[in-house]
């Protein structure tokens, strides 16, 4: 059972069952788990049948299927992020579609789409359609702006943005910072939309975005299965010191979406990885 002092919701960043499995019998509980094309290409079972035999895209997507499903049966009424396969260049239309289908895997699902013109599009669309929605491969307080603006009125609260902590500190960024300066800027608003911390990295991370009661993260098996081994300790850590953290923006969260500079290298980079990492398991069949 999840502990009454924890009201950040903590998902499972992985494309195994097996190590929901894992994970659920350590802590007792998992309020959800995040799926990527990049996770997908590790399964163990998916990475064997690719190796085997290439798969063809209809072959890929019931694999990724059949992998929601048992995460689903394993987190009953979870929050199961689905991410659709996107590239820099993908429609908004192609995501829509892709999303419901993928929408219909799960009980609780949340459709991952890129911070670009065309996801941002998307989303638009599927709230309108009553499919949630999770915003990811977000690397600053302007694109969490935008998401916002675009967002505003479509929903009530079923909206995840994903900033990614771990991405911003290989570059020296302090990653922490970013989740910190989105939640302020969210203080008090609506609450359409919700900060969920992805792309955790240590026992680190993860103690202090508990003690800023962020709304949810998503952490990989290794780091909760570490987390728990150090007796699952909340705000006990400190940031490293080497790391420069973002600056505070003020925005007018008024202004149409399309005002804002949404591109990111890292954004960018994202997009790239896990369109290779999708392809690298297909082959063209006839």
């Amino acid at each position: 059972m999840k502990p009454a002092d924890i009201s950040t919701k903590i998902f499972l960043d992985s494309g195994d069952p097996k190590e929901t499995e894992v994970v659920k019998s350590v802590l007792g509980w998992l309020d959800g788990q995040t799926t990527n094309p990049t996770l997908l290409a590790r399964n163990p079972a998916v990475k064997q049948m690719a190796e085997n035999q290439a798969l063809s895209e209809a072959e890929l997507e019931d694999a990724y299927r059949q992998i929601i499903e048992r995460i689903n049966k394993l987190i009953p009424g979870g929050d199961i992020s689905i991410e659709v396969y996107a590239d820099a260049f993908t429609p908004a239309e192609q995501m829509v579609d892709q999303s419901r289908r993928f929408a219909k895997w799960a009980d609780n699902p949340y459709i991952k789409l890129p911070i670009t013109s065309a996801g941002i599009e998307a989303a638009q669309q599927l709230l309108q359609d009553g499919i949630k929605v999770n915003m990811t491969l977000c690397f600053s307080q302007e694109q969490a702006a935008a998401v916002y603006t675009a967002t505003a009125g479509l929903s009530g609260g079923n909206i995840f943005i994903s900033p990614f902590v771990g991405r911003l500190d290989d570059r020296g960024v302090d990653g922490l910072s970013l989740v910190f300066n989105i939640q302020k800027m969210l203080k008090d608003t609506d609450g359409h939309l919700q900060v969920l911390a992805a792309s955790i990295r240590s026992v680190e991370h993860l103690s202090i975005l508990l003690e800023t009661q962020v709304d949810a993260v998503t952490v990989p098996a290794k780091v909760l299965l570490e987390w728990d081994k150090a007796g699952r300790p909340i705000g006990t850590t400190r940031r490293k010191a080497n790391l420069t953290p973002l600056p505070y923006q003020e925005f007018d969260l008024r202004s149409e979406w399309k005002s804002f500079n949404i591109n990111h290298s890292l954004t960018d980079i994202g997009l790239e990885k896990f369109a290779a990492d999708w392809q690298s398991l297909i082959v063209a069949k006839n």
